[in-house]
C-alpha cells in the first residue's frame, strides 16, 4: 500500500475499537489512535497503536480514519479550532466509519476538499462481533479512484465493501439499512404480541417465519437472539444510537418529500422506551415495550 505511509484512528469506542485493532494488525502500517477513554488505547498498544493526540494524528498521518458517536460529533471535531479542519494537508484522506447525516457528510467534504484534502464516507454495518471478526459490511460515498486506493485498508476488518456512488451515498444506504432494519423488529415485535395474547407460543410463532415468507436476517438475529429470550444488553447497538440513525432517515424522507410512516411509527417506539429509561438497552427492547407483560 505504497500511497499511505502512516494511518491515524480516532475513535475507539465499541466499535472503533476491534476495528482499529484489525486494521494495525493486518495493514501492515504504523498506526496511531486516540481516544478520550485511555483504556482502548492501552488494549491496542500490544497490537501496534500508538497513543497520539488529535493534532499528531493530523500531522503524521495521510488517511485518518474517524469512529465516532454522531455525526454532529465528526462535525464539531472536524471544525474545532485546532480540530481536523485546522490541521488537514493537501493529499490527506479522512475516511468517516460513523453514520452521519447526509448533508453534513457533504459539507465536510467541501470544507476538506478546501484544504485540498479528501473525506469521504464509509459508514459500518453488522455487530461488534463481526468488528473482532473482521467481518463488517462498509458502504462507501466518494469518487471511484479513492474508493479503490482506501479498498485494501477497509479490507482488514470488513468482507462486504460496496461502493454506493458520489460523496454522502455510503451515508444514505447505511441510513436506509438501519430504518428497514428497525421497521422489521417493530413487524417481529407486534406479531410477537399479538401471538402471545392468542395463546400462541412466541417461540414457535418466531420459528415458523424462518421457514416462510417472513424469513430475515432481522427475525434470525434480533428476533431468534434478542426479542425471543428477552436479552437486550447494554452496551450493544442501544435505543438512543438507534433513535440516531432514525432521526437522519426521517430528515433525509422530508428533503426528498416521501412520507415515511413506516419510519415515524418506529420514532414513536423508541420515544415511548426513553420514556421507560430503557435508553441504554439493545434497541429490540421495544418489543417489551410494545408489549409490556
Amino acid at each position: 500500500m505504497a500511497e499511505f505511509q502512516r494511518a491515524g484512528f480516532i475513535g475507539l469506542g465499541v466499535m472503533g475499537e476491534p476495528i482499529c485493532r484489525n486494521l494495525a494488525v493486518k495493514c501492515g502500517l504504523p498506526v496511531l489512535g486516540c481516544d478520550t477513554d485511555p483504556a482502548p488505547l492501552q488494549r491496542l498498544a500490544p497490537h501496534g497503536v500508538a497513543a497520539a493526540t488529535i493534532v499528531q494524528i493530523m500531522q503524521q498521518s495521510d488517511v485518518v480514519f474517524l469512529s465516532l458517536p454522531s455525526g454532529e460529533v465528526v462535525a464539531q471535531l472536524s471544525r474545532a479550532a485546532d480540530g481536523l479542519l485546522a490541521n488537514a494537508r493537501a493529499g490527506q484522506l479522512i475516511v468517516d466509519l460513523s453514520t452521519s447525516p447526509v448533508d453534513v457528510t457533504r459539507e465536510l467534504a467541501r470544507e476538506f476538499a478546501a484544504k485540498g484534502a479528501t473525506f469521504i464516507d464509509a459508514p459500518v454495518a453488522r455487530t461488534r462481533a463481526a468488528a473482532e471478526a473482521g467481518t463488517l459490511s462498509v458502504m462507501i460515498g466518494g469518487d471511484k479512484q479513492t474508493f479503490e486506493a482506501v479498498k485494501p485498508l477497509v479490507s482488514t476488518f470488513a468482507n462486504e465493501i460496496t461502493y454506493c456512488g458520489p460523496i454522502g451515498s455510503g451515508q444514505v444506504v447505511k441510513i436506509l439499512n438501519n430504518m428497514v432494519l428497525f421497521e422489521t423488529v417493530v413487524a417481529l415485535s407486534e406479531a410477537r404480541a399479538i401471538a402471545r395474547r392468542s395463546g400462541v407460543d412466541p417461540q414457535v410463532l418466531l420459528e415458523t417465519f424462518t421457514r416462510g415468507s417472513a424469513d430475515s436476517f432481522a427475525l434470525r438475529n434480533h428476533g431468534l437472539k434478542a426479542i425471543l429470550p428477552g436479552d437486550f444488553p447494554e452496551k450493544a447497538f442501544p435505543v438512543d444510537y438507534a433513535r440516531k440513525d432514525l432521526r437522519y432517515a426521517l430528515a433525509l424522507a422530508e428533503q426528498t418529500g416521501v412520507q415515511a410512516l413506516g419510519a415515524r411509527n418506529v420514532d414513536v417506539w423508541f420515544d415511548a422506551a426513553l420514556v421507560q429509561g430503557q435508553g441504554n438497552r439493545y434497541f429490540p427492547v421495544i418489543s417489551r415495550v410494545i408489549d409490556a407483560e
